[in-house]
């Protein structure tokens, strides 16, 4: 009897340290918002802090509606371009087109913290596609996160990408369908501009249809980057380069609180013939 309680135990700890997380989106960064719009910007706004991208420092960057941020100039473009051979210096967890003028919400930002650290984020909190009807209900929610590490050494930071829910992935402007799938679908990741080894990158998935999506096979929400939950991709700049490793999917809760109450019980047995 002993045995079954402390096994039960172990099994409702571990089954709420994976349910605990019930939302991978950081609170907050919404001081500002850029007003309802389809391709618009803001102007350049302050980050709060120094970043060094790739040997570049900037405190300002520009928002941009359709999924990135970037530092040069602002981007008005719908379409999604490869990060890997593009000239822009981007940073882009969900480069599609995004259109929130008639449904959905609109993009925030602002300056917050991120466990104790200063950050800048972006909200993209379900968001609609252009141009969807009020038919389609499908919305996507996603957060950029730029946090201060400069506790580490100056400019260097962290990017991380959130991803709660991804239902759409191409504006029909993009060749994609009235449900918001296909076409030229999305591309997450980021780039420098300059073409170099190592100073760009982009999520597996990116431009193939369906892959991005919930339950898709590079699901977004599904998977993780240097993290300790589903949907949270982090990149670590330090002294002007980002090293990446694979992100990685892992068993869900009810898998890992299986197979820790069997380890329990074996353990028990194993006691019991001991004695």
């Amino acid at each position: 009897m002993k045995i079954r309680n402390i096994a039960l135990a172990a099994l409702f700890t571990v089954t709420t340290v994976f349910t605990a997380q019930a939302s991978i989106i950081e609170p907050g960064f919404n001081s500002a918002t850029l007003a309802p719009n389809d391709d618009s910007s803001t102007g350049a706004v302050n980050i709060g802090f120094d970043v060094n991208f790739f040997g570049l420092t900037f405190s300002q960057l520009f928002v941009n509606n359709n999924g990135n941020v970037t530092f040069d100039s602002a981007l008005a473009t719908f379409t999604p371009f490869d990060l890997t051979s593009t000239g822009r210096q981007i940073i882009a967890p969900f480069f599609a087109d995004v259109d929130t003028r008639s449904a959905g919400d609109p993009v925030t930002y602002g300056v917050g913290s991120f466990n104790g650290m200063l950050a800048f984020g972006v909200n993209w909190l379900n968001v609609d596609y252009y141009s969807s009807s009020a038919a389609h209900t499908n919305r996507n929610s996603f957060q950029l996160l730029l946090v201060d590490r400069s506790d580490v050494s100056a400019g260097d930071f962290d990017i991380i990408f959130n991803y709660d829910q991804i239902q759409w992935e191409t504006g029909t402007a993009s060749s994609g369908d009235a449900n918001g799938l296909g076409g030229d679908s999305a591309r997450a990741g980021y780039s420098n501009g300059t073409g170099d080894a190592g100073s760009f990158f982009e999520l597996a998935g990116s431009a193939v249809n369906g892959a991005f999506l919930d339950g898709g096979s590079n699901a977004l929400v599904s998977n993780r980057l240097n993290s300790g939950f589903d949907g949270r991709y982090i990149f670590n700049a330090r002294n002007g380069e980002i090293v990446v490793v694979p992100p990685t999917s892992v068993p869900e809760a009810q898998t890992i609180a299986l197979f820790g109450l069997g380890l329990l019980l074996v353990a028990g047995i194993r006691r019991r013939k001991i004695r």
